[in-house]
C-alpha cells in the first residue's frame, strides 16, 4: 500500500488534498506496521468493511489505493491502475469473503500472481502487460476460442496484414524492370532444364512476386484491414453482467501479429487492453491502431 501511494504521488507531482481517503490510508498503513500481526490484520479487515459501506452509501465510492472517485459498478481504477473490488475474484468473478486469501472457486491468490511470460504481477486472468493467459482457466478459454471458425478467419486476416507490412515496396521504375527481368530469366532457365530432360513445350508456372509499389501495398493493406475490422466488429465484446468475464473474453479473442488497442463503450476511450478499463462489462472492441479509428486515449 505504501509503495502504491508513493507511485501515485510521483505521478501527480506530489499534489494531494490533505485528509483525502488515499492519504488517510497511507497514514494508517504506516501506523499498522508497528502493530502486532493479529491486530494489524483486524485493522485491515475493518478498513475493507468501512470502504465497502462507504461505497454503498454514496452510490459510488473512492479508490482504496489512491482516493480517486469511482462509479459504483467499476472494479478497476483507471487513475492508479489497480483492481479495487475486495468481494469479487479478479480472475474468475466469483464472490470473495474479506478473509479469503485464495478464491474458493478458481483457487487463485487474491492480489495477483506472476505472469509466466513477462514475470510481472498480474491481478487478472490475462496479463495486463503482455496479454498472456496467466491462469489455467484463461488458457482453456483461449484454446476454446482459437478453435472457432470466426477466430481462425480473424487470425488469417491479421497474419496477412502483418505479411504485407513486412514487404519492402518497389521504390522506382528501375526496380520494377529488374524484377521483371529476373522473372523472365527464371522461366528461361526452367524451360531449358525441362527440355534437357526431353520434355517438349514445358509449362512453366509463373511465380507471383510479393514486391509491389508503395501505392499497391497501401491499397492491398487497406482492403485487408477493412476486412479485419469487420471481423473484429463481429467478435466485439457485448454488454454482460460480469466485468471479469467480459475482460477475459476480449483478451481470448485478440488476434496476434497486428498492433491493436481496445475501445470501450464506457468512455469510448482507447486502452491497451480491456484490463485497463473500469467497466469492460459495457462492451467494447479491438481496433487496428492507425486504421480509421476515432477515440479518446486513456493515457
Amino acid at each position: 500500500m505504501k509503495l502504491m501511494n508513493e507511485e501515485l504521488e510521483h505521478t501527480l507531482g506530489g499534489e494531494r488534498a490533505i485528509g483525502s481517503p488515499g492519504q488517510q490510508m497511507k497514514e494508517h498503513d504506516l501506523q499498522w506496521r508497528e502493530m502486532p500481526e493479529p491486530e494489524y490484520e483486524a485493522q485491515q479487515l475493518d478498513t475493507q468493511v468501512d470502504y465497502q459501506s462507504q461505497t454503498q452509501s454514496l452510490g459510488g465510492g473512492i479508490c482504496p489505493n489512491c482516493g480517486a472517485p469511482l462509479d459504483a459498478d467499476a472494479d478497476f481504477c483507471e487513475v492508479c491502475k489497480h483492481y479495487v473490488r475486495a468481494d469479487v475474484c479478479s480472475f474468475c468473478g466469483s464472490h470473495l469473503d474479506p478473509a479469503d486469501s485464495f478464491c474458493p472457486e478458481c483457487g487463485n491468490q487474491r492480489g495477483g500472481i506472476v505472469c509466466p511470460q513477462c514475470h510481472s504481477i498480474s491481478d487478472f486472468a490475462f496479463c495486463k502487460h503482455c496479454g498472456a493467459p496467466v491462469t489455467e482457466e484463461a488458457r482453456m478459454l483461449t484454446m476454446q476460442m482459437h478453435q472457432t471458425e470466426q477466430y481462425q478467419n480473424l487470425q488469417r486476416l491479421a497474419s496477412e496484414v502483418e505479411r504485407l507490412g513486412n514487404i519492402a515496396p518497389l521504390r522506382n521504375e528501375e526496380e520494377k524492370k529488374r524484377q521483371k527481368a529476373n522473372e523472365e530469366l527464371r522461366e528461361r532457365v526452367l524451360r531449358l532444364l525441362a527440355e534437357d530432360k526431353g520434355i517438349k513445350s514445358p509449362i512453366i508456372e509463373k511465380k507471383k512476386s510479393n514486391r509491389m509499389t508503395q501505392a499497391e501495398l497501401d491499397k492491398a493493406r487497406k482492403e485487408l484491414e477493412d476486412q479485419l475490422t469487420a471481423a473484429l466488429d463481429e467478435m466485439a465484446t457485448t454488454p454482460s453482467p460480469s466485468p471479469v468475464k467480459a475482460r477475459n473474453y476480449a483478451m481470448a479473442v485478440k488476434p496476434s501479429g497486428v498492433k491493436m488497442g481496445w475501445v470501450c463503450n464506457y468512455k469510448h476511450a482507447l486502452h491497451s487492453s480491456p484490463c485497463g478499463c473500469a467497466k469492460p462489462q459495457l462492451g467494447g472492441k479491438w481496433v487496428i491502431l492507425g486504421h480509421n479509428a476515432t477515440f479518446t486515449s486513456d493515457k
